[in-house]
């Protein structure tokens, strides 16, 4: 068996989490007097760590940053947390790889307490062996620590040529690489395949079925 370790990103790879995430940004940027109605053009905020985003694309400070992320849980704490979807497919693609003996690790930038709640409030929980997160504090935030963390934690740091990372953006890709091991990035989430091609995923699917190929 190549891959025995799944570590699988959860906005934009387990669930469709555009709505949520989108309306809790537009909601933290009004703060700020940035108003904001198409959503679709707060998608790039959908799977890197929040606080680099708001600097990134709206050049806060470290401070204006940290306020921001707090606004946007103030939404996504209540409302936005459920405005969410698994994708279709998910629940199969986690029994088949779980009746293959599969270890299963959610690695996500989203704090880690409310990825915990997503995947109970979708009835997911059961298929993944240890759910893997951020903190709210940012002592882990970045995919490279969140992944390192996944990884001391199920004591696979001497089976890294069996873990594999699932994602669909660039920070997937690269926290993979910085922990040397596999990726793999899914074009049915938020990245492109030229930003996933630039990160140099070891393989690039277009979809679930494809992605079982990957995983033989």
């Amino acid at each position: 068996m190549k891959y025995s370790y799944l570590l699988l990103d959860l906005d934009g790879t387990v669930t469709d989490s555009m709505t949520g995430i989108t309306r809790s940004v537009q909601y933290a940027l009004k703060h700020f007097g940035i108003e904001i109605k198409e959503l679709s053009l707060l998608q790039p905020f959908i799977g890197p760590p929040l606080k680099d985003s708001f600097k990134e694309f709206y050049h806060f400070t470290e401070e204006q940053a940290t306020l921001a992320t707090s606004k946007y849980h103030e939404y996504f704490s209540l409302k936005g947390i459920f405005e969410n979807a698994v994708y279709p497919g998910i629940k199969d693609f986690l029994q088949k790889q779980k009746k293959e003996n599969k270890q299963i690790l959610l690695a996500t930038s989203k704090p880690e307490i409310l990825a915990k709640q997503i995947l109970d409030h979708f009835e997911l929980s059961f298929y993944f062996d240890f759910i893997g997160g951020a903190t709210f504090d940012d002592s882990r935030s970045s995919k490279k620590d969140v992944i390192n963390y996944v990884l001391e934690n199920c004591q696979l740091k001497n089976k890294l040529d069996k873990c594999i990372m699932i994602g669909d953006r660039k920070h997937d890709i690269e926290g993979a690489k910085a922990n040397h091991i596999s990726s793999v990035g899914v074009l049915y989430g938020y990245g492109s395949q030229e930003e996933l091609l630039q990160a140099k995923a070891d393989y690039i699917v277009k979809d679930l079925k494809e992605l079982e190929t990957v995983l033989i």
